[in-house]
């Protein structure tokens, strides 16, 4: 194994030991159908859950879990991400490391899926960036994106969606940021099939899955069939299974958009001041990526610097970035719902990765007072994740005084941040209960 190869190893397991410190799933209402949508596969082999909305009657309330057609109980999200989660299981329990009928079975799949998913994301960005940058620098920007921002709270401690994007993307940067004959055809169908598992399992990133898939494509364009097949047999599979379950091609989420009004106090899908929800997404004190994460306005100092290298073609991560965000802006529901800081900005951390490394060189080599300034801003980014990774929920910002959900304003207020409350608030106490229950 080469010295690049050790360190990405090591990375992994280190970000794997570190995410999974805390001992417990951080889980939302979103969250659930895919647990339980995995330790079925691994039980019975079918995606029905029948039997777990038979044994927890209250799922059955939550619009995460549906019917289909036939009358199942089902997730309403896409189900790349149980599939992984049921393969996940079906080792764990063939290996006898836990018992899929326990107590907490469910949560112990949903976090090593998770966090295994994101951790080797992130030891494949630091892969792909050390062929671009100074070992240094590539490590420091895996370590940025591994603990410095909401993969460590949020991304790494839940099965859900955005680790499967994050895997996936990460596959594709890997494939595609290496010289130009280099991109294998080998290396071609592995980038396409990282960003059909992205997009089969988050369709909303499908401009981003675009663009990365035009920029992969270009990388040599010998091999740009292998990348664009397993992308369209993808989402073909994903629409047909969704038909034929539910009738529509985006399968249950389709009747998620009706609860817009009720649950988040929205009218449709799409906001009128998109302006707020671009605001929302970088700057709001209880939402905002650079709030939470100041370390990726490194990404900004490399990207004059990137794009000068016109032989990469990262002009089109940049445009992947900037058209996914344009995206979210226009999201009436920009905030997320529910969570610990910024949820959708996750998805663009990724293709921002090789930008980030530009910067971190540049720091790398310039004066003191800027190295200072990167080490603050990545020690406060570090802090803020550690912070929810062990006290959300149990800051209860979501909900006390009021739901943010149906009183948005709170996303602005300064004096009573998520930060701040959960700087104020006790450790949760679910803390470590997967190491006492659950387990083997």
């Amino acid at each position: 194994m080469t010295t690049r190869g050790a360190t990405a190893a090591f990375l992994a397991v280190a970000l794997f030991l570190v995410y999974n410190s805390n001992g417990r799933e951080i889980g939302s209402i979103d969250t659930q159908p895919a647990k339980y949508s995995a330790r079925e596969l691994a039980l019975h082999r079918s995606l029905r859950l029948g039997h777990v909305i038979g044994e927890r009657p209250g799922l059955a309330e939550r619009p995460s879990f549906t019917r289909d057609r036939q009358g199942n109980w089902r997730s309403a999200y896409p189900v790349a991400p149980a599939l992984l989660g049921g393969a996940v299981a079906a080792a764990l329990s063939f290996c006898r490391v836990i018992d899929l009928r326990a107590p907490l079975a469910e949560n112990v799949i949903a976090v090593v899926t998770a966090s295994a998913l994101t951790a080797s994301a992130v030891a494949l960005v630091f892969l792909a960036l050390s062929r671009l940058v100074s070992p240094g620098a590539a490590l420091l920007t895996a370590i940025s994106l591994g603990l410095g921002t909401n993969y460590w709270p949020l991304v790494s401690r839940a099965l859900s969606q955005q680790e499967t994007v994050a895997f996936g993307c990460a596959l594709a940067l890997w494939a595609g940021l290496r010289p130009e004959r280099a991109v294998t055809a080998a290396a071609a169908l592995i980038g396409g099939v990282g960003l059909a598992l992205a997009g089969a399992a988050r369709p909303q990133v499908a401009p981003l899955v675009a663009f990365m898939a035009v920029w992969l494509a270009l990388r040599n364009r010998r091999h740009a069939v292998l990348v664009a097949v397993p992308i369209v047999a993808g989402a073909a599979m994903s629409m047909a299974a969704n038909w034929y379950w539910f009738g529509h091609i985006l399968g249950g989420a389709s009747h998620l958009q009706d609860q817009h009004w009720r649950n988040h106090g929205v009218h449709g899908s799409l906001s009128r001041t998109p302006w707020t929800g671009l605001a929302g997404l970088l700057i709001s004190p209880s939402r905002g990526l650079l709030v939470f994460s100041p370390i990726v306005v490194v990404a900004a100092l490399g990207v004059r610097r990137g794009l000068r290298r016109r032989e990469l073609g990262l002009q089109w991560l940049l445009a992947a970035v900037l058209v996914q965000l344009t995206g979210y802006a226009c999201y009436s529901v920009w905030w997320g719902g529910h969570s610990y800081g910024p949820r959708f900005l996750l998805d663009l951390l990724v293709p921002l990765a090789p930008f980030a490394a530009i910067g971190w060189s540049e720091i790398l080599a310039g004066s003191w007072p800027r190295r200072v300034t990167a080490g603050v801003l990545l020690a406060w980014s570090v802090g803020v994740a550690a912070l929810g990774a062990f006290v959300y929920p149990n800051e209860a910002w979501n909900t006390d005084p009021l739901e943010v959900d149906l009183h948005h304003a709170r996303l602005w207020d300064v004096s009573d941040s998520q930060i701040r409350r959960a700087w104020r608030s006790h450790a949760s106490p679910q803390n470590f209960d997967l190491f006492t229950r659950g387990g083997p």
